[in-house]
């Protein structure tokens, strides 16, 4: 078993009928159990966070451990401000400490800290639905690039593309949703929205970046307010679509195998 930095093994066991009688181990600052993924969000945040959403409990079928990072705003976030990086590695610490086995964030532009974290920690770091970008590459064809929609094109920068160990941003061909008269309402903090409306923005953003770039094999949704609508992007375009949830679970099963039964 990996030691972790307070020099206690972490628990990586199942528990079931024919195995429970053995000396479990528990971390010490550990106060609950049975969370794989932590997830750190900003603190102060005025919209619908609706089913999908990535720090809406329900969209998730094993529980996950929330964790607001005080005093973090959008503007700041979106920014990269680099005064953020020790209030959000002091989150993730905690998360660690408190027994999760894998930080994501909920933003896209939490990848401004995604090296400075995952030096901070030792278990694995996935703050940004971009990280995915080098794996989904490994999937396509060699002329084949990667539509991303965007909460916001203007921040995504050589900074936060080094950040999240992307190499070649001629890969991404990047569509900006900020201006939407409805998806607008999120970073605008506007307190609700059409959800029918937004979804029509996401999808319709979707489908005009595949009808204009013949080259697309497959989406990545960076906001992690775009979730709830992948199903209907995959209908539209009928392509993978890779999101903060197929990343968030991508971390939950890897850090939670169990053991296999069944005929043979």
């Amino acid at each position: 078993m990996k030691i972790n930095i307070y020099g206690e093994k972490r628990e990586y066991g199942y528990l079931s009928e024919s195995n429970d009688d053995r000396i479990i181990r528990m971390k010490k600052g550990q106060n609950y159990a049975g969370y794989s993924v932590g997830i750190l969000h900003i603190d102060d945040v005025y919209y619908p966070l609706v089913p999908g959403n990535v720090v809406n409990a329900c969209t998730y079928d094993f529980p996950v451990k929330m964790k607001a990072v005080p005093d973090l705003d959008v503007p700041g976030l979106l920014s990269g401000d680099p005064s953020l990086g020790e209030p959000i590695v002091k989150a993730a610490v905690e998360l660690e400490k408190e027994g999760i086995r894998a930080i994501a964030g909920a933003c896209g532009f939490f990848g401004f800290f995604q090296k400075q974290v995952a030096e901070a920690v030792e278990i694995p770091v996935c703050m940004s639905s971009l990280v995915q970008v080098s794996w989904i590459k490994t999937t396509l064809k060699a002329n084949q690039r990667i539509g991303v929609l965007t909460a916001d094109q203007a921040s995504i920068n050589e900074q936060l593309l080094e950040s999240c160990s992307i190499e070649d941003p001629e890969l991404l061909i990047i569509k900006d949703l900020r201006h939407g008269p409805h998806f607008s309402a999120i970073l605008e903090g506007r307190g609700s929205f059409d959800n029918s409306e937004v979804k029509k923005e996401v999808t319709s953003a979707a489908v005009e970046l595949v009808n204009e770039n013949n080259d697309i094999g497959a989406i990545l949704l960076e906001c992690s307010d775009m979730p709830p609508y992948a199903v209907y992007v995959q209908r539209a375009v009928g392509l993978p679509v890779f999101d903060f949830i197929t990343m968030i679970r991508w971390l939950h099963y890897a850090t939670t195998q169990r053991p296999y039964t069944g005929h043979i």
